[in-house]
Formats: structure tokens, sequence, C-alpha cells
């Protein structure tokens, strides 16, 4: 009998394994086809949306960085004349959406066109408000690629029309570990997306046709 409920067991544990592997497989082949190298042909776009990813000494980290850089030339190129910085700013000692504001002005972003959302503590909530607070519809999300599975997923499963342009690849600090939190991190939002749970902070809209100012805090 124990032998039995042993084996069961065992079979239990694959059965979830590869129940979730299968998972994070099908986020990734299920949005692979929209992460773009050539975005000259897209048009229409509402707004150009910068993941955050950190910030070290009042500057961006070496991935953030990265992803401003892309998000910039998409700018320059003309795929949408205005952007949002989607990130961390939950204390008065951590800002990262500021510091990516500031980093674009510096590269000759008009301030009136970049939205800072203040409120973007994950993936989700970043993809969420940029619907429903500044009203996009159809968007290019930035960030690396092995994020950029993610966060197109939920974009899909949240009724946006969204596109993905992958950051310059390289590596960076801790890579290992970030992909080993990014298939965890897939699975989470999978089913996050079934529930599709509002964010912990909403507001009033900011339609992203209007002034980016209208975001500052300083």
């Amino acid at each position: 009998m124990k032998k039995k409920i042993i084996k069961y067991i065992i079979i239990i544990m694959l059965l979830i394994i590869v129940t979730l592997l299968s998972t994070n497989i099908y986020v990734k082949l299920s949005t692979k086809k929209i992460i773009i190298d050539d975005y000259t042909n897209l048009d229409n776009i509402d707004c150009i949306l910068i993941l955050g990813a950190g910030v070290r000494n009042n500057r961006p980290s070496l991935m953030l960085e990265d992803r401003l850089q892309k998000g910039l030339e998409l700018y320059n190129n003309n795929v949408s004349s205005k952007i949002i910085v989607s990130g961390d700013h939950g204390r008065k000692d951590y800002d990262e959406v500021n510091i990516m504001k500031e980093f674009l002005i510096e590269n000759n972003v008009s301030s009136s066109d970049i939205f800072m959302d203040h409120a973007g503590f994950s993936t989700y909530d970043s993809i969420y408000r940029t619907k429903e607070i500044f009203k996009a519809k159809k968007i290019v999300i930035v960030s690396q690629e092995y994020h950029l599975y993610r966060a197109l997923y939920i974009a899909d499963k949240l009724g946006l029309e969204a596109y993905g342009v992958k950051a310059e690849p390289k590596e960076y600090y801790g890579d290992a570990l970030r992909e080993v939190r990014e298939v965890i991190a897939r699975i989470k939002d999978f089913f996050k997306v079934i529930i599709k749970p509002k964010p912990k902070y909403l507001g009033e809209t900011i339609p992203v046709t209007g002034d980016g100012d209208i975001t500052n805090d300083k």
C-alpha cells in the first residue's frame, strides 16, 4: 500500500512538472511571432511602453538603459510620438519612472510626449494600466527578449494589440537566475490573466493622446 501511495505521488508530481513546463513553452510559442526586428511597417501605434528594470545611484541600470535606448530609437523613427515609462515608484527613496523620463529628456525627447506610470509594480500592472488608465489600444512593448514573451502574452489576454521590440541582446549579471525566475513568472501570469484581477492602484484615466506632463510629480 505504501509503495502504491509513493508511486501515485511521483506520478502526480511529474504531471505537475510537465504541465508547468508546457505552460511556459506555450507562452513563448504563442507570442514569438509578434516579437519583431523590422518595425518600419507598424502604423497607428498609440504608444511605446518601456518597462522598468531597476535604477542604481539615480541612473538606469544597464538593462534599463538598453530598454530606454531602444525606445528612443523607436521614437526617433516615428513608430509613435508617445512613450509610457512604467516602473516602481512606491517609495520616496526609490523612483524608476522619473529617472527613466530624465534619461529620455536628456536624449531630446519632448517632456510632453512622456507619460510616467508611477504604479507599474509588475509587468501585469504596467500593461493593465496602459490599457485602463492610459487608454492605449495598440502598443509596442520594449524589453529584453526573455521578458517580452510574458509581457506580450499578458497584453493579448487583456485585449491589447501589442508588438514586442527587444533591446539589444547583451549578457547581464545574474542572467541564469533571472531566466529561472522568468519561467516561474510566466506560469504565474498565465493563470493570472485568466482571473484578470485589478492592480492595487488604478485611479483616474490619463489618455495617452494628451500631454504627458500631467503625470509629473516634481
